[in-house]
């Protein structure tokens, strides 16, 4: 699963047709993580096993998610957990449920975090919430996840396609060039200097307005009317 899904954004980042993403669980939850008993062949692995494969795996993911020049929605029901909790977390919109749950299981099953959920979480949740999700493995509703900021927003069970299809929609139809550079801009600036994230801004401003989205949007306002955009 973790391959196909990493083979999906891979091609999804290059292909010029699409204008968002959509994960969501084929089930009744979003994702209950690694299944290390069922993934254990019984034979030890050599010397260094997770530090060669979990890079081009799990972790993987998170950057694809992370970096995509594309909006990401995750709509989450029932369990995110472990690497499924950080994909929910790496989304630039996730939506929940009242009863979803948000869980980081490593510790309470021996093992330090991975998939980002130390890089995710503070910056998202601040370093006290993080440490109580990581270091004491509570367990957040998706009712506490939107309090705390951790996602986008809770909705009741049977809103929740609707919501998602909305929000889906109003960032499929947005100016796609601009958006992803929006974002990407955003996430440089976590790790840059004031004066470096006003440089990245400069230069993505130079390239969204040379697409047909940003000619479209000054005549839309000359014209005073919706833009119509076409995500190029």
């Amino acid at each position: 699963m973790v391959t196909a899904l990493v083979d999906t954004l891979t091609r999804a980042a290059s292909d010029d047709s699409l204008r968002a993403i959509e994960i969501r669980g084929s089930g009744t939850d979003f994702c209950s993580g690694v299944d290390w008993i069922a993934g254990n062949s019984g034979t030890r692995p050599r010397t260094g096993d997770l530090v060669r494969r979990v890079p081009h795996a799990a972790h993987r993911i998170i950057e694809l998610v992370h970096t995509v020049q594309l909006p990401v929605v995750c709509a989450v029901r029932g369990w995110a957990t472990g690497l499924g909790c950080n994909l929910a977390l790496a989304a630039d919109f996730t939506v929940a449920t009242p009863e979803a749950v948000f869980w980081e299981p490593f510790l309470a099953r021996g093992f330090s975090p991975d998939s980002g959920s130390t890089w995710l979480l503070p910056r998202l949740v601040g370093l006290a919430r993080a440490k109580e999700m990581l270091l004491l493995g509570e367990r957040v509703s998706g009712t506490e996840a939107a309090e705390w900021g951790l996602i986008h927003r809770c909705v009741p069970e049977a809103e929740l396609d609707d919501a998602v299809a909305e929000l889906v929609a109003r960032l499929a139809t947005g100016p796609t060039v601009a958006i992803g550079l929006a974002k990407q801009a955003l996430h440089y600036s976590l790790h840059a200097s004031l004066t470096q994230g006003m440089n990245q801004e400069l230069y993505n401003v130079e390239l969204s307005c040379r697409t047909k989205d940003f000619k479209e949007g000054m005549a839309a306002f000359r014209e005073k009317r919706r833009p119509e955009f076409q995500g190029r």
